[in-house]
């Protein structure tokens, strides 16, 4: 006897992934909360690229429902599209890296 798994809807993004404008340097935090936990295959990218928890990149879940990506010490070229995955879902936004002008 088979039972389907009825009881588990499919998760949906409760809260996505915000557009950020930081400077040279900075941080950027993206967060990204699903309705409920469970979801595999999480995995965040940027322009295409996958990330990884390192030490400039930090990768961390909170119940299993809220995920944040952090970029430490970014640069002009992290500039692009921050991409998060979770099973079927998508959630992006962009990252704008600002250079501090000398003429301040």
């Amino acid at each position: 006897l088979l039972l389907c798994h009825a009881e588990e809807a499919a998760a949906v993004i409760v809260s996505g992934l915000r557009s950020t404008d930081v400077f040279v340097g900075e941080s950027a935090t993206f967060t990204c909360e699903l309705s409920h936990p469970g979801v595999r295959n999480v995995q965040w990218w940027l322009d295409g690229t996958p990330l990884h928890n390192n030490l400039v990149t930090e990768i961390s879940e909170q119940d299993g429902r809220i995920h944040t990506l952090t970029l430490n010490d970014v640069a002009c070229h992290d500039s692009g599209t921050v991409t998060f995955r979770a099973g079927p879902l998508i959630s992006s936004a962009k990252l704008l890296v600002k250079g501090i002008s000398l003429l301040a």
